[in-house]
């Protein structure tokens, strides 16, 4: 009798343990995005692929909704999104931006000529600085929607400005078209300059 009693009691925890563990929806979709950005959101396995900690709430599920709509068209997201609802998305953005940022470190080569574009833009282009829509600590402005730069990787800044310059990417539309406005006038050096100092900006 006493063993039933155990027996029973020991099916019941395990029950209530194999409840307890079971994964949410949301685990699961959490599960999927770290397997590319990392389990603290900024250390996914290539260089190429975006922080995502600390990135602003706004920004996150834009970017989610535009890439869900093919607005923006990002091959390797390509089904991530299907089927989400906006407050799955917005859940996620949420989750992601309440991680602490991470930053990266500068390269010295290039690192002052990064900083005088960053900060001043090159007037004799007529390139805004990117602090202006950024600001001075690469903190964006959650408001407007325009992204934490600070730690973002260089090889993504690099393509992503790139893919502006090109007009392939397109997701300033509601600004006037302004990044590609701005990385229309810059060359690949600056380019990789800025990138460079931005991977090490807090």
């Amino acid at each position: 009798m006493r063993f039933l009693k155990w027996a029973m009691f020991a099916v019941a925890l395990l029950a209530t343990t194999a409840n307890a563990e079971e994964p949410t929806a949301f685990d699961i979709t959490i599960s999927v995005c770290a397997s590319c950005h990392g389990q603290d959101g900024a250390s996914g396995i290539a260089p190429d692929y975006p922080n995502l900690a600390g990135q602003n709430a706004r920004y996150l599920l834009t970017q989610m909704q535009m890439i869900q709509s093919g607005e923006r068209p990002v091959p390797l997201m390509a089904g991530q999104l299907d089927g989400k609802s906006e407050e799955e998305l917005l859940n996620l953005a949420e989750h992601y931006a309440a991680m602490p940022v991470k930053v990266g470190r500068s390269k010295t080569d290039n690192l002052d000529a990064g900083m005088h574009i960053y900060r001043g833009g090159i007037m004799a282009k007529g390139v805004a600085a990117c602090s202006a829509c950024h600001s001075p600590t690469g903190a964006g402005n959650a408001p407007a929607g325009f992204p934490v730069l600070s730690g973002q990787r260089f090889e993504y800044v690099v393509a992503q400005l790139i893919a502006y310059r090109e007009g392939v990417r397109k997701t300033d539309s509601d600004y006037g078209g302004m990044m590609r406005g701005v990385a229309s006038r810059l060359t690949d050096t600056e380019i990789r300059a800025v990138a460079n100092y931005i991977q090490g900006l807090y």
